[in-house]
């Protein structure tokens, strides 16, 4: 009777055991792929790049020694600190620059739109950008702040496009600097919050992303803000920050980048899209070389060879880096060399004024 009890416990622990195994969430299932193929980790970009979307916030005091390290590492000439700021802040960055690693960073300035349509706020901020310019920002990063929460002085949304700013853009075109500009984020965040839902893990994880239909505009509404504010503007250089949200559909994009030669487009947070649709996006690149520029957005080393594996190796099924931005696998694009050195310096040389290009081959 002892030994059927024993083993009767000893079943009862195992099925106890096997549910428990079984009881995964999809935030916990992660398998280890069992798929053999070739290909390896690309540390370090084939060519030396520049990356567009770099964020640095302590600049005007930081010690630059270490990212100067990590840079060397990865391969990367210049990075552009977007977090420039403004006024005695950005002329710290700069000073701290030039001191220690001259032609290894820039920065771009940033305007804070608030109260937009007060009296003399334009003119007030157009001789900062002027005066920044002169400072040595080479360029104007605009945040998403800009058509989500910034207010004009009557406490209303302020518009991408609204016709009170068109004095910033115009100068930018006069002053030959190009604006980077992130509007929005991922429509997804605007989409119900169910089943269908591709972000709905990133929803879960980071519930203050989901946004309502209409909070504080709908997506399409937003993204056409800026549309509109590229064409009304089109002797100033635009770069769209994270392909403008349609890397996941580069035929609309293609269209756009038609409509709009005054806007090019950064790949910043969004190579997870790129790297699921190989040849579709490889075939985009080529025809659109000219318009692409590498950014990566968070200064995170370690995640930047999933960027020089997507573009540089013929490589499958390979794991991204955040699994709440990418349950999928990627694909290398293997592009061409003279497309590979035209997103990772070429354009941005072209574009962004003031680079040191002896530290890049022809």
């Amino acid at each position: 009777m002892k030994l059927k009890s024993l083993i009767l416990l000893v079943l009862l622990t195992c099925m106890t055991f096997s549910l428990v195994a079984q009881d995964l969430t999809f935030e916990e299932y992660n398998p280890t792929s069992t798929l053999v193929v070739p290909g390896k980790i690309i540390k370090r970009a084939k060519f030396p790049f520049i990356d567009v979307h770099g964020h640095q916030y302590q600049m005007p005091t930081q010690d630059l020694t270490p990212v100067i390290a990590a840079m060397d590492t990865l391969n990367m000439g210049i990075m552009v600190n977007l977090s420039g700021r403004t006024g005695e802040d950005l002329i710290k960055s700069v000073a701290n620059i030039d001191k220690n690693f001259p032609n290894r960073f820039v920065v771009f300035c940033n305007i804070n739109f608030e109260g937009a349509g007060a009296e003399g706020w334009i003119e007030e901020k157009v001789a900062q950008l002027k005066a920044d310019v002169k400072n040595g920002a080479r360029g104007l990063k605009v945040y998403k702040s800009l058509g989500l929460r910034n207010k004009d002085v009557d406490g209303k949304r302020l518009a991408i496009d609204d016709a009170r700013l068109n004095p910033i853009w115009k100068t930018c075109g006069e002053l030959g600097i190009p604006v980077l500009i992130h509007a929005a984020d991922p429509k997804s965040f605007w989409d119900d919050f169910d089943a269908d839902n591709e972000r709905w893990l990133e929803l879960k994880i980071h519930p203050r992303r989901k946004r309502d239909a209409d909070n504080p505009a709908p997506w399409e509404q937003i993204i056409q803000e800026q549309h509109n504010m590229f064409k009304a503007h089109p002797n100033t250089t635009f770069i769209n920050a994270h392909m403008g949200w349609y890397a996941n559909d580069l035929g609309k994009l293609a269209t756009l980048l038609d409509d709009m030669p005054n806007m090019n487009v950064g790949i910043g947070a969004i190579i997870a899209e790129l790297g699921r649709q190989p040849r579709f996006a490889k075939a985009f690149f080529i025809k659109y070389q000219d318009r692409i520029l590498f950014g990566k957005d968070s200064w995170k080393p370690e995640e930047f060879p999933t960027y020089f594996r997507v573009l540089e190796s013929a490589d499958e099924y390979f794991p991204y880096h955040k699994k709440y931005h990418a349950f999928w696998p990627m694909y290398g694009l293997d592009l061409p060399d003279e497309v590979l050195k035209k997103v990772y310096y070429k354009n941005a040389l072209r574009i962004v004024p003031g680079l040191d290009k002896n530290q890049f081959p022809d």
